[in-house]
């Protein structure tokens, strides 16, 4: 078991690195717009075309990740992202560096399947919420780190010194998973367990994923410029309170969720009320009169989150079986990520994000309804 959890702790490592380098874009916009000309609606597109190459190679990835070594395909995504980045970093203008983005969101989609799938793999029922929801928690690491890093980097020794040097720490890191993470090859088991993914539970679960996701992605996006908006704060400080207090009691929830969907097993169930709370939340963190009613709003946010982040997956393969769990961990990822991009798109276009909040939560709850009756049903029978 101590083996068990130390390798979620490397590939904890890698999927931190997998946000770093996703995000450390988004710090760098005034050197791009200063160095490359880009536009404001080209910026724009520097997080769209990530986020839909990325969500549209899921299922792909997803089936890969079924079908191959877990491993290979863990240390060859790491590999190819990473040169991604180096690329990215030898951009001459706006066509090439959304290139490389859009490059870099399917290398990195083949990783977080089989990751998945590899965690689940190793860890059993009664651990397998706390260890997937630490592996999650690196994606809130990550996205603080690369945040800062991007900024530290374009004012000191340059951006594009600052990709370079991500890019061969994550080349470097890429050969130590591939020769100390375990194969993983699919068993003949695993390939006569595996049925069918598209059972309707599982089908209502994505529909249900889609609406959070949509909040989510929302409160990721637009909450630092709505608190710098309404309530008069400079960047730096309403970047600091629009991420503090969301990801750190994101972290709470994690450790929370994942300790309670082990002890009880009702991960369905914690991961339905996370995103039953979350949203509601999220309606009155843009709704509140007053920052302190923002804030403590983020944070019930936050802790709902962290409900999802731990039990989620570990109730979506449950439902499917353990021969589709690369597949079932890609097609939630990628509902989530256009789900993302549209609430973002929606958000900015009419800046009214709480009635957007709104209209997300409603497709949430109907699919967690029948999410929930549906595998009951099931069990039942």
């Amino acid at each position: 078991m101590t083996k068990a959890w130390a390798l979620v702790g490397l590939l904890w490592v890698a999927f931190c690195l997998n946000y770093i380098d996703r995000q450390v874009a988004f710090s760098i916009f005034p050197a791009l717009r200063r160095e490359m000309g880009f536009t404001a609606t080209e910026l724009g597109w520097v997080g769209t075309v990530f986020l839909w190459s990325y969500s549209l190679a899921l299922p792909f990835a997803g089936r890969l990740a079924d079908r191959t070594d877990k491993r290979r395909l863990i240390a060859a995504s790491m590999l190819l992202w990473s040169l991604a980045i180096w690329g990215s970093s030898a951009a001459s203008g706006v066509g090439s560096f959304l290139f490389w983005r859009g490059i870099m969101g399917i290398t990195e989609a083949l990783y977080f399947p089989a990751a998945a799938g590899f965690i689940a793999s190793i860890h059993s029922a009664g651990t397998r919420s706390r260890a997937l929801g630490l592996h999650q928690s690196a994606q809130i690491f990550g996205g603080a780190l690369g945040g800062w890093y991007g900024g530290w980097s374009a004012d000191g020794p340059g951006w594009r010194t600052g990709f370079t040097t991500l890019a061969a720490a994550g080349i470097a890191y890429a050969f130590v998973l591939w020769f100390v993470l375990p194969r993983t090859e699919r068993t003949h088991r695993d390939a006569s367990s595996a049925g069918t993914i598209w059972s309707p539970a599982f089908c209502w679960l994505v529909a249900a994923f889609f609406g959070y996701c949509g909040v989510l992605w929302m409160l990721y996006a637009w909450l630092p410029s709505h608190l710098g908006d309404r309530f008069g704060f400079s960047m730096a400080e309403a970047g600091w309170r629009g991420t503090v207090f969301l990801q750190g009691s994101s972290f709470v929830g994690i450790l929370i969720g994942g300790y309670w969907g082990d002890r009880t097993g009702r991960r369905l169930f914690l991961a339905a009320l996370g995103m039953l709370l979350s949203p509601v939340f999220g309606f009155a963190v843009f709704a509140a009169p007053t920052l302190e009613g923002s804030i403590a709003a983020a944070i019930g946010f936050g802790l709902g989150a962290g409900l999802v982040m731990a039990n989620l997956f570990a109730a979506a393969f449950a439902l499917v079986g353990p021969g589709r769990h690369g597949w079932a961990a890609g097609l939630l990822n990628m509902a989530g990520g256009i789900s993302g991009g549209i609430g973002m798109l929606l958000a900015g276009y009419s800046k009214d994000s709480a009635a957007f909040v709104g209209l997300f939560t409603i497709l949430a709850a109907s699919g967690l309804v029948v999410t929930v009756r549906r595998s009951t049903g099931a069990a039942a029978s």
